[in-house]
């Protein structure tokens, strides 16, 4: 008989769709680069991109400040680019940015963990998710 072996893997924090107001910046010029974000987890968010931002490029570092989700409370990070979706895939919902933070605060990281269990799970199928882009 084969036994197992009871190996830890880390969990990969869940997505959730959510629509909410932010303001995320490049650090380099503070240019506006989104005002959305479409999906939220305590390790990044996927973002809708301005109509007339700039272009960003991945590994660019970036400021991000928005309303923690059921609170009054703002949360401010550093962040880097770790993917641009260009939207040109039958599944893609439209152009967007997904961002990972770099630098937050424990007080604000455990907000959003604590308020995950409240927000609807990310389940995007490309026509769900195009109707959420129009």
């Amino acid at each position: 008989m084969r036994s197992r072996s009871l190996r830890y893997v880390p969990r990969r924090p869940s997505r959730h769709s959510f629509r909410l107001a932010c303001e995320i910046v490049r650090e380099r010029d503070f240019k506006l680069v989104s005002r959305e974000i479409v999906e939220l987890s305590e390790s990044g968010l996927l973002v809708r991109p301005d109509e007339n931002s700039l272009r960003v490029l991945t590994g660019e570092e970036l400021i991000v400040s928005f309303m923690a989700p059921f609170s009054r409370i703002y949360v401010d990070a550093e962040a880097v680019v770790a993917r641009i979706i260009h939207g040109r895939r039958m599944t893609d919902a439209g152009p967007a940015i997904g961002i990972a933070f770099q630098n937050m605060d424990g007080f604000s990281r455990e907000l959003l963990r604590k308020h995950a269990d409240d927000m609807p799970t990310s389940a995007m199928t490309p026509r769900s998710a195009r109707r959420m882009f129009s």
